[in-house]
């Protein structure tokens, strides 16, 4: 029986679109695809979400491989991201505050950085989790099945009450390896109905 549901946050919880983050920067069009390659597409961004660099350390070398005039956006993009582009999922927070009215325990699972209590309070339905892994905290990622461990260890958690929401296959396959169950996010109707079919007892979708 599924108690708890387990929800990944880019491009589940909050839009995950760096290519509209770097275009609202007012910056030279011809400048956005080398801002975007560099900051979001770079080797120190998936470090960040390791928790095994600095944020002084990363923007330095992602600033070495940029013109000086797209240095102070790279330090905003890398450091504030969600400062001025954090965009909720359409209809998420409602079924959130759904599920965890129910009854069922909610956590987050993300590949994210240590900055995410700062903006966690923005998170459509924050206040209904009841805790949240966050790999940059643990050194680990998904799809490791290590950090899926660390989830059920420290919330007391059994894999096979977990359901596990997530918009990558691979980190599904990973839950799934686990023990848990889950589905890949495509919008929240969608995911309210696979959750019915799952046996949550949900509001059909219109």
């Amino acid at each position: 029986m599924i108690r708890n549901i387990v929800f990944d946050m880019g491009n589940v919880l909050i839009h995950w679109r760096p290519d509209i983050f770097v275009k609202r920067m007012e910056i030279p069009e011809e400048d956005c695809p080398q801002l975007l390659r560099e900051v979001f597409g770079s080797v120190e961004w998936i470090q960040l979400d390791r928790g095994v660099i600095t944020w002084e350390q990363a923007t330095e070398k992602m600033c070495r491989r940029l013109p000086e005039r797209l240095h102070a956006v790279a330090r905003e993009l890398t450091q504030k991201w969600w400062d001025n582009h954090l965009l909720p999922v359409e209809g998420m927070a409602q079924l959130v505050r759904e599920i965890k009215s129910l009854g069922y325990g909610v956590y987050l699972l993300s590949n994210a950085k240590s900055d995410l209590p700062e903006y966690f309070d923005r998170i459509p339905g924050s206040e209904c989790f009841d805790g949240r892994i966050v790999s940059a905290d643990w050194k680990l990622l998904k799809p490791q099945p290590e950090l899926y461990h660390v989830l059920l260890r420290e919330y007391g958690l059994k894999a096979e009450e977990c359901f596990f929401v997530d918009d990558l296959n691979i980190n599904i396959e990973a839950a799934v390896l686990v023990g848990m169950s889950g589905t890949m996010f495509r919008d929240a109707d969608w995911l309210r109905r696979d959750l019915i079919q799952a046996g949550i007892p949900l509001r059909s979708p219109v």
